[in-house]
C-alpha cells in the first residue's frame, strides 16, 4: 500500500502550508528521517522480536527506502538527488547555528 509515502506527502504539505519556510521544510525532512533512522536502530538492536517486528512492518528505514520503494529510474535518482541536496542545506543552517553560538 501506499499509506506511509501518503503519511509523508501530508505532512511535508502540512509543514509547508503551516509554517510557509523553506527552512522549516529542510529542518523537517531532516528531523524525519533521522526519526526514521533510530527506529530502524531500535529495531536491529532491541532483542524484543513484537516491537522490531512492529517497527519492520510500519516503520520504513529512511526517506530514500521508502520512495524507492515505490519509484524506480530516473525520477528516483532525480528525488535522491533532491534529498542530498536538502540535507546539504540541513548541514549549513546547522554550521551556522554553531558559528552563531561560538561568537
Amino acid at each position: 500500500m501506499y499509506i506511509d509515502l501518503v503519511i509523508l506527502v501530508l505532512l511535508i504539505l502540512f509543514v509547508i502550508f503551516f509554517f510557509k519556510d523553506f527552512s522549516c521544510f529542510v529542518y523537517f525532512i531532516a528531523l524525519f528521517d533521522i526519526l526514521l533512522r533510530i527506529f530502524t536502530f531500535i529495531k536491529l538492536n532491541i532483542p524484543l522480536q513484537d516491537i522490531a517486528a512492529v517497527i519492520d512492518n510500519y516503520i520504513p528505514e529512511s526517506i530514500p527506502s521508502l520512495l524507492s520503494q515505490y519509484i524506480s529510474g530516473l525520477p528516483y535518482t532525480l528525488i535522491l538527488w533532491l534529498y542530498i541536496l536538502i540535507f546539504i542545506i540541513f548541514e549549513v543552517y546547522i554550521i551556522k547555528i554553531f558559528w552563531k553560538k561560538k561568537k
